[in-house]
């Protein structure tokens, strides 16, 4: 499935940048590259726009005319979902998870601005909300609408293509760096980026490590649903994913989703003030807390090349 072939405006802007991380060099002693996926071009970017090219081309050869989007309610999957849907020709209803902002901020005052419609589910319970989209569903295929649902993330073995091809992409970024990753670290909720990578990496040969620092559920949880996910989405390629692939932590987390944590708040001022590059609080800021706690505490061999996958998510600095 090719989504530049036939939406080349919709395409995601690729390969993203990777640089090589000075200041982290120079404080601990390795050598860690940033893969920029919050410069991949639309609407702010992020790590979803390349799951989103997957998904709309699906979305649209299927006959569909509504796109239906789940997150929180300053989600950025909901944001790009707008954004592309509506740059695509679609409706977009997005459910939002959590309660309604007296004042439009962020992700959420993007999502009016790029007309979307909303509904809104005043809980924290990400499985209520996907109840909510799947009665909302029903409701317009009865109005005559082709709606698409598209789950929390777009993690479904369609969007996680978009991380198989991101590998692969990673995988040309060695050859042009002239070296070779060893570790990749990200963060991981939904699934999706997770298991793409790990399917790409499976396709390509590739035996370094793949971590997912948590940032949402438990690390047992998030494991799970990353192997399901990945052997899914590796089936129509007749590729099995071992389990000892699949690497998660959650001890960066704090006490749940979007909990502020002090090492994430650190981990975003350290990147501002030595590296330039903004992260977030939610998703990228707490994986550099990751990153730079293994590396404070030498959890790696020296000499070893660390790939840091930027997941976009800076427009949740502005809430």
């Amino acid at each position: 499935m090719k989504t530049k072939d036939k939406f080349p405006s919709l395409m995601t802007i690729a390969p993203t940048p990777v640089q090589f991380l000075e200041s982290i060099k120079n404080d601990f002693g390795y050598n860690v590259f940033c893969k920029r996926d919050d410069l991949t071009g639309f609407a702010f970017g992020g790590n979803k726009t390349r799951k989103l090219d997957y998904l709309i081309y699906d979305a649209i050869e299927k006959g569909s005319d509504t796109l239906i989007g789940v997150g929180a309610v300053q989600s950025n999957f909901c944001r790009l979902t707008a954004a592309m849907g509506r740059k695509a020709g679609l409706n977009v209803e997005l459910v939002l998870g959590g309660k309604k902002p007296e004042k439009p901020s962020a992700n959420y005052l993007l999502d009016i601005l790029f007309g979307a419609n909303l509904n809104f589910v005043e809980s924290e319970d990400w499985n209520k909300w996907e109840v909510k989209a799947k009665q909302l569903e029903t409701e317009l295929r009865k109005k005559g609408k082709r709606p698409y649902f598209m789950p929390i993330g777009g993690s479904s073995p369609v969007g996680a293509l978009g991380y198989v091809e991101a590998f692969y992409e990673i995988y040309d970024d060695q050859k042009y760096l002239d070296v070779e990753f060893n570790v990749i670290i990200h963060a991981t909720a939904s699934a999706g980026t997770q298991a793409g990578l790990i399917v790409g990496a499976a396709v390509k040969g590739w035996t370094g490590k793949i971590i997912g620092i948590g940032v949402a559920k438990s690390s047992k949880q998030i494991s799970g649903e990353v192997y399901e996910l990945a052997n899914k989405t590796a089936e129509p390629m007749k590729i099995k994913i071992e389990k000892k692939k699949i690497i998660v932590t959650n001890d960066y987390m704090g006490k749940g989703y979007a909990d502020l944590t002090k090492d994430c708040v650190k981990a975003v001022e350290y990147f501002a003030r030595n590296e330039g590059i903004m992260l977030d609080y939610v998703y990228s800021g707490k994986a550099a807390a990751g990153l730079l706690d293994m590396l404070k505490n030498k959890r790696f061999r020296k000499n070893i090349n660390i790939l840091f996958i930027h997941t976009g998510g800076n427009v949740g600095l502005f809430r």
